[in-house]
C-alpha cells in the first residue's frame, strides 16, 4: 500500500548517507520515526532490528508474517519480535512492498548460487559482522544475525512456492518509514550484491533520517 509521509526532511533530528556496501547502526528510541530512503532507486537495504534494552529480543519474520497473514511488508505492517511483541510500525511507504523471505547475501550463498570465485565478494553478512565487532557497546554478536528484512527488494513467490530475485520495484526517492514501538537498535547493510538484480547490478547509497 502506498502511503506518503507527513514528515519533512528539514525537520529531521538525524540524517546520514550510507554508501553502497557500508552499514548503519543506531538506536531509535520509542516514539521516534526512522526513514530509509532509496536515493537512486533499485537498491536493497538488508535490515535487522533488536530490542535496544534486551538484544535477545529481535525482529521475527515468522511472527510478523503469521500475525499479518502476508509475506510482504508495507504501510500498516507491525513488525513483531521473537516474543511476539510489536517492535515497529510501518507508517509510510512509497515503494509499496518489501521482502521478508529472500534473506541476506553471504560468502556461502554467493558460492552456492553463483560461482566458487564469488566467495570473496563483499556480502551483507560481512557488513553486519563488521558492525557488531566495531561497536561492542551494542552487545551484539554473530548469534544475533538472524531474520532480516530486505527493504525495496523484489523477491516474488512463484506458483510452486519458490522464490526468484527480480528487478526492483523501487525508484529514486522512494522511502519507507517506521515508528519505533520500543527502543530499537537498527542495523542496516546497504547491500553490495552484484550477482542478481536486487541492486540493478549497480549498488548505490541510501539515506537514513530520524524524527
Amino acid at each position: 500500500m502506498i502511503k506518503e509521509s507527513i514528515l519533512k526532511p528539514e525537520d529531521a533530528t538525524f540524517r546520514e548517507t550510507v554508501p553502497a556496501g557500508d552499514y548503519f547502526l543506531k538506536v531509535v528510541k520509542k516514539g521516534e520515526t526512522v526513514r530509509i530512503l532509496d536515493l537512486e532507486g533499485n537498491q536493497a537495504a538488508d535490515t535487522l532490528f533488536f530490542n535496544a534494552d534486551d538484544s535477545a529480543e529481535r525482529y521475527s519474520a515468522v511472527d510478523t508474517i503469521r500475525e499479518q497473514g502476508n509475506v510482504y511488508l508495507t504501510a500498516g505492517t507491525v513488525l513483531r519480535s521473537n516474543r511476539n511483541n510489536p517492535m515497529l510500525e510501518i507508517t509510510a511507504d512509497t515503494c509499496g512492498r518489501h521482502d521478508t523471505l529472500g534473506g541476506a547475501c553471504a560468502t556461502e550463498s554467493n558460492t552456492v548460487r553463483y560461482d566458487l570465485e564469488k566467495r570473496c565478494m563483499h556480502a551483507c553478512r560481512d557488513s553486519w559482522m563488521l558492525a557488531v565487532n566495531e561497536h561492542e557497546e551494542f552487545g551484539l554478536g554473530k548469534r544475533d544475525i538472524t531474520h532480516n528484512i530486505n527493504f525495496f527488494m523484489n523477491v516474488p513467490v512463484t506458483a510452486d512456492g519458490g522464490l526468484t530475485f527480480e528487478d526492483g520495484i523501487s525508484a529514486p526517492g522512494k522511502y519507507v518509514e517506521l515508528k519505533a514501538l520500543m527502543n530499537t537498535t537498527v542495523l542496516i547493510s546497504n547491500c553490495p550484491q552484484l550477482n542478481n538484480p536486487c541492486n540493478g547490478y549497480n549498488p548505490t547509497p541510501i539515506e537514513v533520517l530520524i524524527w
